[in-house]
């Protein structure tokens, strides 16, 4: 008689999380863990020649931490044009080359320009009643300049005022156009990962009910709405359709929605700049975020499974832990 291996099989069970669906906009402040170059004078500037490349984030020179504009300007101008050593980070690595500032036009300089602070509009996905957490945007905030994501050191989420947009075209998406209200921020903003922006809000942004987030097997293709705020201050619902779903995707490209509702439609054109964020809803459950517009089909984006961003949003309570 032949023996049969009978292999154990562990089943752990997870209780559905509950989350209050956003909607609402808001503004994001970040100021970055370092200085991220931006763009080089040229191939042959200081900068280039001792290895430095669009992207780097400058964490120190000669010795000294830097985390302004400012202070890498002083930086170099204090070598008096003698070697010195800058820390940076490259795609998660740490390393030092040796950079040699030149005199242009009487002062000493590296051909290099930086930016120490990004902002921006987004629109909110989800705020845990029970931790406090929100998430949203659904993808990162990067650099304008190097596409690169940025590697914050402190950020702030800020009350907007959205004053209208500028319609969506074929070849031309629209965005939302507001401005930060002037009043003290909203909340905390922790991370920024491949799934959004997560941290703290001070208070719930609403009064809706929470609902149940859908496990990416239970999303399905057909008729969901959307959360957004086009004006005013309320978000509003709006009809879309789920048409593709790719459960294996990495880039926060789960889901294919295409715009459906007449006045949505009208209003935008589709989907515009700033809607990032905006939750899909679908049979009641909180089943992914708006991400992305295409560029040649505003009707149509791009949107991420709230289940990925929800599992992400734990590392905004584990940048919580190590600051307490």
């Amino acid at each position: 008689m032949r023996n049969i291996p009978i292999k154990t099989v562990e089943i752990t069970k997870t209780q559905r999380p509950y989350v209050i669906p956003g909607g609402e906009p808001f503004g994001v402040k970040l100021l970055s863990d370092g200085v991220m170059v931006v763009e080089l004078e040229s191939d042959d500037c200081p900068a280039s020649r001792c290895g430095i490349k669009c992207g780097d984030n400058i964490i120190s020179i000669n010795g000294i931490n830097v985390f302004s504009n400012n202070e890498i300007s002083l930086a170099i101008k204090n070598s008096n044009g003698k070697t010195i050593p800058v820390v940076l980070r490259r795609n998660g690595k740490t390393m030092t080359v040796k950079l040699t500032p030149e005199v242009t036009e009487g002062s000493y300089r590296a051909g290099m320009w930086v930016r120490d602070s990004s902002a921006g509009i987004g629109t909110l996905t989800f705020y845990d009643p029970k931790t406090g957490i929100f998430g949203g945007l659904g993808h990162p905030v990067c650099d304008s300049d190097t596409g690169k994501p940025v590697e914050i050191r402190e950020g702030t989420a800020e009350s907007v005022d959205i004053h209208g947009y500028e319609p969506s075209r074929s070849g031309e998406p629209g965005a939302l156009l507001g401005s930060f209200s002037g009043k003290d921020s909203i909340g905390e903003i922790l991370a920024n990962n491949k799934r959004g922006i997560f941290g703290i809000l001070e208070s719930s942004p609403s009064d809706k009910e929470p609902i149940p987030i859908a496990m990416k097997q239970e999303v399905k293709k057909g008729d969901a709405v959307i959360y957004t705020t086009v004006d005013g201050s309320t978000p509003k619902e709006y009809n879309v359709r789920i048409e593709e779903i790719d459960q294996n995707a990495s880039d926060c490209k789960n889901l294919v929605i295409r715009v459906t509702d007449p006045e949505l439609l009208e209003k935008t054109g589709g989907i515009l700049q700033g809607m990032s964020g905006s939750p899909i809803i679908q049979d009641g459950y909180l089943v992914g975020a708006v991400t992305h517009v295409f560029v040649n089909d505003p009707n149509m984006g791009y949107g991420i499974f709230a289940e990925e961003m929800y599992s992400f949003s734990d590392s905004a309570l584990d940048s919580q832990k190590l600051a307490s």
